[in-house]
């Protein structure tokens, strides 16, 4: 490596400074100077500051297809300053004025170690084709601050953004609440806008259809600055008291002008069928881990192999439900440590679900992706393959520690092939759970799957699902077994 190689990049470390291809001057310190510093990631999105990246080059254009507000870094490259240096910056576009605003309004601010503020570009209006924006570094309160990096190949003194074709959407990201069913009670659940919203677009707009089987109201937030969600309250009017009878109402997201409903559209409100239980027998507790992000379940299920049936495996990641504490099914899991009641986790004593660890793909819950030949993994496509609530347990005399009936949760879920073909699928089942070795647990059921267009009605098979990747193979059986479909 060259002397001017070794000395360039040290300079880069002392002054906190991204990568970039400025021209340092040797044998002395370099003239302060400040650009814009707007990063973009290999998926084409903003890398927002204060994350870094040292292989990424500051760009002077960036289309913008999304809603929601645009974070534009200035950086102003110097020892760390002993006065408040202030910049000036222009706005200008090629669209309407008001259909964009700024904050800061135009001066940027910059002291001490803060060497990169940030103007943020929030999107007022829905904006035509080709239309743009265009930011530009005017002027500096320090006159020894040089506009622009010290070279003429990529000064970044401007910085363009075009607009380009907006897609905007909605989903739910949970598809099931359970309630009290008390007067008065109230549920915050939220409807997520991945490429953000226009408040004046959906602020009268009727996004919801409703199948009620019991009295509520609907309120929202106020809209604010965020656009990457809504957040609704549900507040029941009238008591759910009957504890054999299962209440349900549901809400679905439906298709409006401009916005398109994806992944989970449905919403259920339940208020169970009320069981007796005692909270330690703790069933959940046999089929999961907290302490382990990557704990597995390990499944059978009957199924079409090469035209005959037999027993085909799978597993999932599978986690605890968390609830709050007045949940009637809550059982502590851990206090963190502290006296402070505020941050205790709770678990349901009773359900179990199956998701990933993070990220955006989908785990195999009930080997689901065997059932389809042409499925998407993701999960803003195939949301239904990570069911968070899957399975409910009722022990056995509503205390026994080692046996009882098990409950498929009973909801929609959404599978797809792509973000134009998806398909509802309404699931449900039950069956048994028992220990069938020293600490080898099984739960054996029917899950039933329903959709008139993928299987002209109800379909379902037997699953057995187990706590140990080591189980005996479950014996074969004489029934029909479903066949993979095309999505």
């Amino acid at each position: 490596m060259t002397r001017i190689k070794i000395f360039s990049i040290l300079f880069t470390a002392l002054l906190y400074i991204s990568c970039s291809k400025d021209d340092y001057k040797l044998g002395s310190d370099i003239d302060p100077f400040i650009r814009f510093n707007f990063l973009v990631k290999a998926d084409n999105t903003p890398l927002e500051y204060p994350a870094i990246n040292g292989s990424l080059v500051p760009q002077s254009t960036y289309e913008n297809k999304s809603v929601k507000t645009l974070k534009i870094p200035v950086t102003l490259t110097a020892r760390s300053l002993k006065e408040t240096v202030t910049a000036n910056f222009s706005a200008e576009t090629s669209g309407a004025a008001n259909s964009f605003s700024l904050t800061p309004v135009n001066q940027l601010s910059f002291q001490g170690s803060k060497l990169t503020d940030t103007i943020y570009v929030s999107f007022d209006k829905r904006w035509a084709a080709k239309q743009s924006i265009n930011l530009k570094l005017e002027t500096v309160s320090d006159p020894n601050i040089h506009i622009g990096n010290l070279n003429s190949a990529y000064p970044n003194t401007t910085f363009r953004i075009d607009l380009g074709t907006i897609s905007t959407n909605y989903t739910f990201p949970l598809t099931q609440y359970n309630v009290k069913g008390e007067v008065g009670e109230t549920v915050d659940f939220i409807v997520n806008f991945p490429n953000g919203f226009f408040p004046e677009e959906i602020e009268n707009a009727n996004i919801f259809k409703f199948q009620n089987g019991f009295e509520y109201s609907l309120t929202h937030d106020d809209f604010g600055d965020n656009r990457s969600f809504v957040t609704y309250h549900l507040t029941l009017l009238e008591d759910l008291q009957n504890d054999d009878a299962r209440y349900e109402s549901k809400i679905t997201l439906i298709n409006i002008p401009n916005y398109t409903a994806t992944g989970n559209i449905n919403l259920s409100i339940v208020k169970p069928i009320k069981t007796p239980r005692d909270t330690q027998a703790y069933p959940a507790s046999k089929f999961t881990d907290p302490t382990n992000a990557f704990y597995l379940t390990y499944g059978e299920h009957w199924f079409n192999n090469n035209g005959n049936c037999s027993w085909q495996t799978f597993n999932a990641l599978t986690f605890p439900v968390i609830v709050t504490k007045d949940d009637p099914n809550a059982i502590l899991y851990s206090d963190k440590g502290t006296t402070n009641p505020n941050d205790d986790i709770y678990h349901d004593a009773f359900k179990i679900g199956f998701n990933v660890a993070s990220g955006t793909n989908t785990v195999n819950s009930f080997g689901l992706k065997r059932w389809f030949s042409n499925e998407s993994n993701s999960a803003a496509i195939s949301p239904g393959f990570n069911i968070t609530s899957a399975l409910e347990f009722f022990p056995a005399n509503g205390n026994s520690k080692t046996e009882g009936t098990v409950l498929v949760i009973p909801q929609d879920i959404t599978i797809g092939s792509s973000a134009t073909n998806t398909h509802i699928i309404a699931i449900s089942g039950e069956g048994t759970y028992k220990e069938i070795n020293n600490g080898l647990y099984e739960i054996s059921f029917e899950l039933k799957l329903t959709n008139d267009k993928l299987f002209g009605g109800t379909v379902s098979t037997q699953y057995r699902i187990y706590n140990n990747r080591t189980y005996p193979k479950p014996a074969a059986l004489s029934i029909p077994c479903p066949k993979e479909v095309t999505l």
